[in-house]
């Protein structure tokens, strides 16, 4: 599939806004709704990009945890698949040569660590070993940002960005069938949110928008990278002396190569999700962009080879 400039305009204002209508997103690339709607169809068909509505865990004060598995060789794949299942996993790769998995896990803050890191990963020989890394502060992507290289002008991103959220935000069980079904399709209607959840369409709107308001959810985009052009997806695992760890992580944000950045506790504290065109340019991004950064003593690298689950989705 051929992707153009307009193509990857629609991709970048629905990861600035996941629901934003097609109207709103034609008035700001110029265009006819209706040709935003067609693109996004073929988009959707042929590309496999989906929008996906998740808890904001920043938020709502979750516990999440980047958990790096060693495997034996030839066993990354079963537990990948393993950990792809539950239901708290939103991200699970396969990476460093097919030996390691690493996913995100995130549960409530009530949530008992000890049978989360202890009990519930799979159990079988093949693991070597695991590594917990509790995220404890986010700089890019996920629910703080739509981190990455963009097609939009700084005044478009702007026209679509909705606003900050306010106030309290809380997750009730009642909520849950709502939650599943954007789990599914961010952007599904009313009226089929309606019968998932069994409300009607106005106590539909009027929940969504407050969670929205909130900031208890929020939508991102699941997307191939290589249809864009970038065929390296790499997690840097770097250790950064403290004085400059909050610097470093707002220098990585504002790099268009990173999708994704963190602190987080153990030997290394800071994570970062990047993408290149290949593995010359990230030859170039570590020489070029991260080794001038101040503070940074070690650095990781650990190239994906298969995303198993991306953005709370079995691939």
């Amino acid at each position: 599939m051929e992707i153009d400039t307009l193509d990857r305009q629609i991709v970048d204002a629905l990861r600035v806004d996941g629901r934003a209508g097609f109207s709103r997103i034609a008035e700001v690339l110029g265009v006819s709704d209706q040709t935003v709607a067609r693109r996004f169809r073929r988009l959707r068909a042929e590309a496999g990009v989906r929008v996906v509505g998740l808890p904001n865990g920043v938020r709502l004060g979750y516990d999440k945890w980047m958990i790096r598995v060693q495997s034996t060789p030839g066993g990354a794949s079963a537990i990948a698949e393993a950990l792809a299942r539950r239901p708290d996993t939103t991200w699970v790769t396969i990476a460093s040569g097919g030996t390691e998995v690493t996913c995100i896990v995130q549960n409530p803050g009530t949530a008992d660590r000890e049978a989360l890191l202890l009990q519930k990963l799979p159990s079988t020989p093949r693991i070597v070993s695991v590594r917990a890394h509790c995220l404890i502060h986010d700089f890019a992507g996920g629910a703080v940002d739509a981190a990455g290289p963009t097609a939009l002008t700084q005044a478009q991103t702007a026209a679509v960005q909705p606003q900050p959220p306010a106030g309290e935000a809380v997750l009730l069980d009642t909520d849950r069938p709502l939650v599943a079904a954007l789990a599914r399709d961010g952007r599904t209607g009313l009226p089929e949110l309606a019968a998932a959840t069994g409300w009607s369409e106005s106590t539909v709107r009027r929940r969504l928008d407050h969670l929205l308001r909130t900031g208890a959810l929020f939508f991102d985009v699941e997307v191939n990278p290589a249809l864009f052009g970038f065929r390296a997806r790499i997690l840097l695992w770097m250790a950064v002396a403290p004085a400059h760890l909050e610097a470093a992580g707002r220098a990585l944000a504002t790099h268009p190569e990173v999708v994704f950045a963190a602190a987080t506790t153990g030997a290394t504290n800071l994570v970062a999700t990047v993408i290149c065109p290949d593995m010359a340019g990230l030859y170039d991004y570590l020489t070029r962009r991260i080794g001038p950064l101040p503070g940074i003593e070690r650095v990781e690298t650990a190239p994906a080879l298969r995303h198993v689950k991306q953005v709370g989705a079995v691939v």
